[in-house]
């Protein structure tokens, strides 16, 4: 399976999760807030904050419609009041890139995207609702940048179309299962869609989770998810349509413990490891007298039995072995009995 690269980082199969933390627009349009919400994701050590790049007459016509039931605000004035100007985009970026963190921000119109590459940003997310926006996706994947592609609201065959697309320019691509709910019911998160994905494309696939809390994405992970991506907020409680359904600094920092944690658990297979040697000394049962044996005496279950610890030279599932058999010297009570001391074993 192929792997991306953005700003040094490889996201795929072998490496740990790549973990974004989604500003959006939970800053409401305040430039201080973002500064705030990038040292909260560095300190939860995140591995990028991504930011969304908003040119509201540029990716809508003026409209009054709401965004269903994620806010009684029309969808107009959400954007428009959360808009940052390409100067504070810039500055934003550049504190990014001093703290450490890689910036990414979600074009959601060609112009936006001609800004973020005048900016030379190292990769694009593109959102579930530009999945199939397949003029905006030909124009990013032009760039020749990574793409993250948002798969919420579309099927195998859609994606396949967008796929297709991306790959024709060349551009590397990582896809993102998502569900389009707000909060998604964990009966809707669909997990399994991760090794769907990932087989039908043969391409790393991450999860963009809008569900409550963490699990889910710890769940991903247990499943191959190269990539987590979390609308991320300092506090619930500030103004926002995606506040609510946000992870706050402590949450994200259990999220990056916790899927590096699963990473380094999850594959391998069943066998008795070298390291699990000192345990079976002493945990394991070993075959014993547990009576004083004259040389020529039958081991019955009357004298025989196992005991720990699990050093002994004949282990508890070879006793049926000694069952039936005769001692070939006296043997003292609650001592190990070893090959030597059966005669034909």
């Amino acid at each position: 399976m192929q792997s991306i690269e953005i700003q040094g980082r490889k996201i795929g199969p072998d490496e740990p999760p790549f973990i974004i933390a989604e500003v959006g627009i939970n800053h409401e349009g305040e430039y201080e807030k973002s500064i705030a919400m990038v040292d909260a994701a560095v300190k939860a050590s995140a591995d990028c904050i991504k930011f969304q790049c908003h040119i509201t007459e540029a990716e809508m016509i003026p409209t009054d419609m709401k965004p269903g039931d994620i806010s009684d605000e029309t969808l107009w004035d959400i954007i428009k009041r959360c808009e940052l100007t390409e100067k504070e985009e810039r500055k934003l970026q550049a504190y990014c890139n001093q703290q450490d963190i890689i910036y990414l921000s979600t074009p959601f119109s060609r112009e936006a995207a001609d800004r973020l590459e005048s900016m030379d940003v190292p990769a694009y997310k593109i959102g579930s609702g530009e999945c199939n926006n397949t003029p905006l996706l030909e124009h990013i994947a032009g760039f020749g940048k990574p793409i993250i592609l948002s798969t919420g609201m579309n099927d195998i065959e859609s994606i396949a179309l967008s796929v297709e697309a991306i790959k024709k320019r060349g551009a590397p691509l990582m896809l993102m299962h998502c569900t389009s709910m707000y909060p998604t019911p964990y009966n809707k998160v669909r997990l399994g869609a991760i090794s769907e994905l990932s087989s039908r494309f043969d391409l790393p696939v991450g999860l963009s989770d809008h569900s409550m809390g963490i699990y889910t994405c710890l769940g991903a992970v247990a499943l191959g998810a190269c990539c987590l991506e979390k609308h991320f907020t300092i506090n619930r409680d500030w103004p926002g349509p995606d506040t609510p359904i946000s992870i706050e600094p402590d949450e994200l920092s259990e999220l990056v413990i916790g899927s590096k944690a699963i990473f380094e658990a999850r594959g391998g297979y069943k066998s008795i490891l070298p390291e699990e040697q000192p345990v079976i000394d002493f945990a394991y049962a070993s075959v014993v007298a547990i009576k004083s044996i004259k040389q020529g005496e039958v081991f019955t279950l009357d004298n025989t039995w196992v005991k720990r610890p699990g050093t002994g030279e004949i282990h508890a599932q070879q006793f049926d072995r000694v069952l039936g058999k005769s001692a070939s010297r006296d043997i003292s009570g609650d001592s190990q009995i070893g090959v030597k001391d059966i005669q034909d074993y």
